[in-house]
């Protein structure tokens, strides 16, 4: 298998630390609102690298944080008169309804910002001790110059930086010894959580968290860390920097980035009102459907999200659904069970379209062309599924798309049709649930509706429900 290292700008083969297992770290989110759709790709990118990897074999010991503690998380914690905590703990539970709408597996970790401050103070205390960082009243900050190969990863001259302007610059560069230094400690300011260190009550700044969970959960040299390609400099670049002076060996062997999401070919932004959070795009279409567009295209290519492709991705994912349900049809109808002389000859040819797959996925985890294998092997399956077909032979057809395509996430048998009475029934009990305060149950129907595929909208009128 090959991949892309942002590190060596190359492709090369994956060999990881220790046979048969693979260290992985992905930065999550920020947990202030709900996710966007940017956030979105990685997750999907990512989790279908994870797949893969444990389709080949690999044991795979995959770490995804949150960001708890945060400037935007304090915004929206004041302005709704809450402690930051609620916010963030109310936001990682959406988020997770998200990824599971969008078929992304747990993190093996998930570990929480504000959960290891402990680890981040030890990290920084040896960076002090080691001359890489220093303490300005309550600020510690890190010597950026003191790392020799700084801008290894972004292949940006420390000297161009200087001369560049202010992409590296942040408040108080008054104090610090060089205007490249970055902040590792913060002293607290009125109104904010903080936690008592040795230079001031305060909390961490954002880099030097993923180097502590990174190393907490994963060790000090990993094999993959990934992220979108906006990590890429300054955060990835200073994760470098902290973690290979505290610990004196390379951090991560292959960096893995995803490239940027546009909205009909311009930036996502509120500004532009082009904005759109993976909840919102789950009350349009399943959510499979996002997973299915994310990956029609290579993880390294600028992806446009657009209605026209939306649909698109929904009537391509329809075509292999609509595939295996005719397969399960004839099964459930098939009269001969074992396999005939020409259906041994076709099935022996399915494992051709599983090696094009894997060639696919072996080129720098080339989804597209994943993709296009799954759809040759469903032209095949409609070309020789017949009423006379055994039932051994119809299996081998719906167990090999099935498969491969669970490999990428992508959720292929149609969930089972609800009754309009079912829904009536269940909207009762919620709507019951919600009267006894019992919201936890109110919001377990909800997701169940969800989840296969009705939508309710709560209106003056009384709650309406619509087929995704």
């Amino acid at each position: 298998m090959k991949l892309y290292n942002t590190l060596t700008k190359k492709k090369e083969e994956f060999v990881p630390l220790e046979p048969g297992k693979v260290k992985m770290y992905v930065c999550g989110p920020t947990v202030y609102n709900f996710i966007h759709i940017g956030n979105a790709r990685p997750m999907i990118v990512f989790d279908t690298a994870r797949r893969y990897m444990e389709h080949k074999g690999y044991e795979v010991n995959y770490v995804s944080n949150f960001t708890d503690v945060d400037d935007k998380i304090i915004a929206k914690a004041n302005e709704e008169g809450v402690s930051s905590k609620e916010i963030s703990e109310r936001y990682i539970a959406e988020c997770k309804k998200d990824m599971e709408g969008m078929n992304v597996k747990p993190a093996t970790t998930h570990p929480k910002a504000t959960e290891e401050i402990g680890g981040m103070i030890d990290m920084i205390s040896t960076l002090v001790e080691k001359g890489y960082a220093y303490n300005v009243n309550g600020t510690v900050y890190f010597r950026t110059r003191k790392f020799s190969e700084y801008g290894k990863l972004s292949h940006k001259n420390l000297d161009d930086l200087r001369s560049g302007g202010r992409s590296l610059l942040v408040t108080g560069e008054d104090q610090k010894e060089d205007p490249l230094d970055f902040v590792l400690w913060k002293p607290k300011k009125e109104g904010e959580p903080s936690w008592p260190s040795p230079w001031s009550d305060g909390r961490p700044g954002w880099h030097i968290e993923c180097s502590v969970m990174s190393k907490k959960y994963l060790g000090e040299e990993i094999d993959i860390h990934a992220g979108g390609e906006d990590l890429i400099f300054p955060h990835h670049e200073n994760e470098i920097a902290q973690s290979e002076c505290c610990n004196g060996v390379p951090f991560a062997r292959y960096w893995l980035h995803n490239a940027f999401l546009n909205i009909d070919n311009r930036k996502m932004s509120k500004s532009l009102g082009n904005f759109f959070t993976v909840r919102e795009i789950g009350e349009k279409y399943d959510l499979q459907v996002l997973r299915f567009f994310m990956l029609s295209a290579h993880y390294r290519s600028p992806l446009n999200f657009s209605a026209e492709l939306m649909e698109a991705s929904r009537n391509s994912l329809e075509r292999i659904q609509n595939a295996v349900g005719n397969l399960n049809h004839l099964l459930e109808n098939a009269a001969v069970e074992e396999l005939t002389g020409e259906e041994k000859e076709l099935t022996a040819q399915l494992s051709s379209y599983e090696e094009k797959f894997d060639a696919a996925m072996d080129d720098d985890l080339n989804t597209a062309d994943a993709l296009a294998a799954i759809f040759e092997l469903v032209r095949f399956a409609n070309s020789h599924a017949e009423e006379g077909s055994s039932k051994a032979f119809l299996r081998a057809l719906k167990e090999k798309i099935v498969s491969l395509a669970d490999v990428l996430g992508v959720i292929v048998e149609k969930k089972e049709e609800m009754l309009d009475a079912d829904i009536e029934a269940l909207i009762e009990e919620r709507q019951a649930a919600r009267k006894a305060k019992n919201f936890a149950r109110a919001d377990e129907i909800r997701n169940e509706l969800l989840s296969k595929g009705i939508v309710l909208e709560d209106t003056r009128e009384g709650v309406k429900w619509k087929r995704a």
